[in-house]
């Protein structure tokens, strides 16, 4: 191979916007969070040409994949405009492994794709340092993923996210299970707007005047806004062992009116009592402050509940307690009946 270093005019990939030092200089800087998530069944580290997870060092005998994939929709633009870049990585996980869960899947694995004009190393290794906790959060490994510099593609300062995880379940086990009318709802809080309906939250914040520095509580607006996605996945897993758990629903965009449903028999619907919990005050500024009404926020935001369990009654009690000991904050809110849809009574306070 000859050198071209002495050819006037030689281009190099650094010339066309692509820095392969920067990238390397990331994966080295990553490696400490990645080799923080390693659990049981991960059979290499990061850099590979394929990452490599042994189903059955993990304990599974005759396991079902699950697969999931998900980004964090224009929550990310919030993320970059303020800078807050250190929690968004744990959002990217949330969005997946919870949607795992509901298959009553276990996570194993989890993958992240960063996609960029110019790498800005600092910036990137706190966004893959969040993904890393999401990671241990939920106890799956982070074994792999790409950087992508993309010169033109992207201006500058900006980035994409997207993530995919792998989970498995016994089986047999899978969920959801049968339902019937008189199950019960037991919704678990959220931590905030989680990861949809912020093109509605930037287009409020716009009409309102509001900056996202604006003081909120204890904090500003906009870390109220970028507050993490809960991550449901140890509390529910055990949950799920102790028998009497029928399905799940991740309340994701569509909100309480839409994501219930999914997992329902058609002949079956649900009656939630909207006064079974309180609304946090960032969905209160929210609805204040857009004049959202409250059929759109049920179909648009979590309005407070994150995850929802569709429980035998007379396990009900047993299970509430369990994912209350395990740091949830449950709320009855509700039961399954004949026909289809959702169905509310009270209102949101």
């Amino acid at each position: 191979m000859s050198d071209t270093s002495d050819r006037p005019n030689a281009l190099t990939y650094r010339d066309a916007g692509v820095d392969i030092d920067a990238g390397n200089a990331l994966v080295d800087a990553i490696k400490p969070a990645a080799a923080a998530t390693r659990r049981p069944g991960v059979m290499e580290g990061l850099g590979g040409f394929g990452a490599l997870f042994d189903p059955r060092a993990a304990g599974f005998e005759d396991p079902v994949l699950v697969a999931a994939t998900d980004g964090v929709g224009t929550k990310l633009r919030l993320a970059i405009d303020t800078g807050l870049l250190d929690t968004v990585g744990i959002d990217l996980v949330a969005m997946c492994v919870n949607d795992l869960v509901c298959q009553g899947a276990e996570p194993l694995f989890f993958l992240d794709y960063f996609a960029t004009g110019k790498l800005a190393i600092a910036e990137a290794a706190r966004v893959v340092t969040g993904i890393a906790e999401g990671c241990r959060i939920a106890g799956c490994g982070l074994i792999g993923g790409e950087t992508a510099e993309m010169p033109g593609m992207y201006a500058a300062g900006d980035f994409d996210l997207a993530g995919f995880a792998v989970g498995a379940a016994e089986r047999g086990t899978l969920l959801p299970r049968p339902a019937e009318a008189g199950d019960v709802l037991l919704g678990l809080a959220s931590s905030g707007v989680h990861s949809n309906g912020y093109s509605l939250v930037r287009r409020i914040a716009e009409a309102a005047g509001a900056g996202w520095e604006d003081p909120f509580g204890e904090t500003t607006l906009g870390a109220a806004l970028l507050a993490p996605t809960r991550i449901y996945v140890k509390p529910v897993l055990a949950a799920i062992r102790s028998g009497g758990v029928r399905a799940l629903a991740h309340i994701t965009g569509g909100g309480l009116t839409e994501n219930l449903p999914r997992v329902l028999p058609d002949a079956l619907g649900a009656e939630i009592d909207l006064g079974a919990w309180r609304l946090p005050p960032v969905f209160r500024w929210l609805l204040e402050a857009g004049g959202v009404v409250e059929r759109e926020a049920l179909r648009t935001f979590n309005c407070g509940i994150g995850m929802v369990l569709v429980v035998d009654p007379a396990e009900a009690d047993r299970l509430a307690a369990l994912l209350a000991d395990a740091g949830e904050t449950v709320h009855r809110i509700g039961t399954l009946t004949d026909g289809a849809g959702v169905r509310y009574s009270g209102a949101l306070a």
